[in-house]
């Protein structure tokens, strides 16, 4: 049985809420039971954060960070994410070629400041490959917690990279119907979809 117990209150700011809130400082720990009374613990306490009003829970380091160091790790989660959709993207017809290969080099740079190499980029299609990961399940789980700005800066992103290998007569259907899920799956309206593709023309990604 593990019993759970309050150890201290405070305030702190929440991830999940985006917001400071009141917090419990709570330990868990394991007992052996005896006619199911709790008798001998039999594990050290875990400790954990919960949020009083969201009721998420977070390691006991959440409190040894302000808004801005959160607000950090947000942005560089999402730029790693909108990179792995991009390339998720390029990977929608099986193959990838050296335009686009060229294409989410760039991209990564110029788009989402965040460089990386064609050995990293190789690791990524090698885990997307294993692993039968589709940019629209992936979509769909990363961005619920991206803000607009980011959802519109990670759907450029896509298509500039789907764009990158353009066939003699245009996108493939496959990648022309998946770019257009985006606008259901980053739950956009079809001005903010057109606006975000025509400003993406715009970007000088050489």
């Amino acid at each position: 049985m593990n019993l759970t117990r309050t150890r201290e209150r405070g305030d702190f700011y929440c991830p999940t809420c985006g917001a400071t809130q009141s917090y419990r400082l709570r330990a868990r720990r394991p007992f052996l039971t005896l006619y199911l009374i709790p008798t001998v613990p039999i594990g050290a306490p875990e400790l954990f954060v919960q949020c009083d009003h969201c009721r998420s829970s977070w390691d006991e380091t959440v409190l040894q960070m302000d808004r801005a160091a959160h607000e950090l790790v947000q942005e560089e989660k999402f730029r790693d994410e909108a990179i792995r959709s991009a390339v998720l993207m390029t990977l929608v017809d099986d193959v990838i070629s050296e335009p686009e290969i060229e294409s989410l080099l760039s991209l990564s740079a110029v788009l989402f400041d965040r460089p990386i190499d064609r050995e990293e980029l190789g690791r990524l299609c090698s885990i997307a490959r294993q692993a039968g990961i589709q940019v629209n399940n992936y979509v769909l789980t990363v961005s619920k917690r991206w803000t607009m700005q980011q959802r519109l800066l990670a759907l450029q992103g896509m298509f500039l990279a789907a764009t990158a290998a353009e066939e003699e007569d245009g996108l493939s259907k496959k990648k022309l119907a998946t770019l257009r899920s985006m606008r259901d799956l980053l739950e956009l309206t079809d001005q903010e979809f057109e606006t975000a593709i025509d400003d993406a023309l715009n970007y000088n990604i050489a």
